[in-house]
């Protein structure tokens, strides 16, 4: 139920037109000044983290947002998991899409034609996402950034309180959906505590209207309120879904929230540890997953990280596991360099080559064979499928990458009927 114009351009451009000099990053956690945005995204830069920040001034943002549109360099394009996840299964000639999200004439134009837009869901203005890209080794001041990745921000306020997630549900009684993706309640970030936690019950009941037998995946985003992500893994929305989608950064946040596994890592270093991943991966399908005792639905999540993904899924509810995770590091690597097919000139391989499955049970020890690329190991009822992504070296665009990835795991997922 997200959905916006993506204005894409280099980050210190943008803080360059816009008179901003270099100075030292500090992490903001709301954005409400053009002196918070220069320092969250030195912050981030520094790191090649990934980030997304709400900016609280509209007046101050709506001007940014019209220097970054009218920059020459700028690129606009489809934005919000939603719609990018739509857009990526629209590409497939016999799929039909139902996206409600705030959309304006802007984003309309922009949407492949095999997207459904119901008549409640269109509004007058686009909701624009500003995205600051930056190069690995890009220099800004004393900043190097020491990889490619880009920093989001937005005044939304249609996608902030899931405006359209009741349009959303009370059309697919006439659309008779496959599947159903969920994404935007990282948007909810903006609103006050009160709000918030009100509009997430009434999200909560919206979608237990959803027909059991529909699959619902749930894809995640960049977050900042520990309590906010609790309340969404332990009593409300988890339970509900059958599958997420997510990477390191959100993963890491997630087990720091709900008091999980390793949560005393304060961040990763380098490319995330296989062992700890695949244990954070597994208490929440254990803690919070599908079993004989508990009522919940979920029995799916796909792992995304720069160098590498993982499908773990609860045995006996999803098959072609093997396909569907290649076919998300396949996207990663035809997406990001802007390929049809994998060029095998412009990737590289940054997986370990060697990794152990846990750090905490006593694990295997793997080791990748490139003639057969993907991994599979399983742990209590729970299975594993791990697969080296071929990297960009100079990504065109990173951009939905995410959102590409699970879109295309789905896609090549098959779900048992119960």
């Amino acid at each position: 139920v997200n959905a916006c114009v993506d204005v894409v351009l280099s980050g210190v451009k943008l803080l360059e037109v816009l008179g901003l000099e270099p100075g030292d990053g500090k992490n903001h956690v709301v954005l409400s000044s053009r002196q918070d945005l220069k320092e969250a995204f030195a912050h981030f830069m520094e790191k090649g983290a990934a980030a997304e920040r709400f900016f609280s001034d509209a007046e101050s943002f709506h001007h940014i947002a019209q220097a970054a549109s009218e920059h020459p360099g700028a690129q606009l394009y489809v934005g919000g998991n939603a719609a990018l996840i739509g857009q990526k299964l629209a590409a497939n000639p016999d799929l039909k899409i139902l996206l409600c999200g705030p959309v304006g004439p802007k984003l309309h134009e922009l949407l492949d034609d095999n997207v459904v837009v119901p008549p409640e869901s269109m509004q007058e203005r686009d909701e624009f996402h500003l995205i600051l890209e930056y190069q690995a080794g890009e220099e800004w001041g004393r900043v190097r950034a020491p990889n490619a990745n880009r920093f989001i921000f937005s005044h939304d306020l249609s996608n902030g309180a899931l405006n359209m997630l009741e349009v959303f549900v009370s059309s697919l009684d006439e659309f008779h959906p496959d599947l159903v993706v969920l994404s935007g309640l990282h948007m909810m970030e903006g609103q006050s505590k009160e709000t918030r936690q009100r509009r997430l019950m009434e999200a909560v009941a919206s979608i237990s209207d959803i027909p059991t037998d529909i699959p619902i995946h749930l894809e995640l985003a960049s977050m900042t309120d520990q309590d906010f992500m609790s309340n969404i893994v332990h009593q409300q929305v988890f339970p509900l879904v059958n599958s997420i989608g997510l990477n390191e950064q959100e993963l890491l946040f997630l087990t720091q929230s709900a008091s999980g596994p390793h949560a005393s890592l304060a961040a990763w270093s380098g490319v995330p540890d296989v062992g700890v991943v695949s244990d954070i991966l597994f208490w929440i399908l254990k803690e919070h997953g599908k079993t004989v005792e508990r009522a919940s639905d979920l029995t799916r999540i796909h792992f995304h990280t720069l160098a590498y993904h993982i499908l773990v899924t609860v045995d006996g509810y999803w098959g072609n596991q093997v396909a569907a995770v290649a076919a998300g590091a396949r996207a990663a690597g035809t997406q990001a360099c802007a390929t049809e097919t994998i060029d095998t000139d412009k990737v590289f391989l940054k997986a370990p080559l060697e990794f152990v499955t846990s750090q905490m049970e006593a694990p295997s020890q793997i080791s990748l064979n490139p003639d057969e690329p993907v991994v599979h190991w399983h742990r209590e009822g729970i299975s594993f499928h791990f697969t080296p992504v071929l990297v960009c070296k100079d990504p065109v665009r990173t951009v939905g990458l995410g959102d590409a990835i699970s879109a295309e795991g789905l896609l090549y997922s098959e779900k048992y009927p119960q």
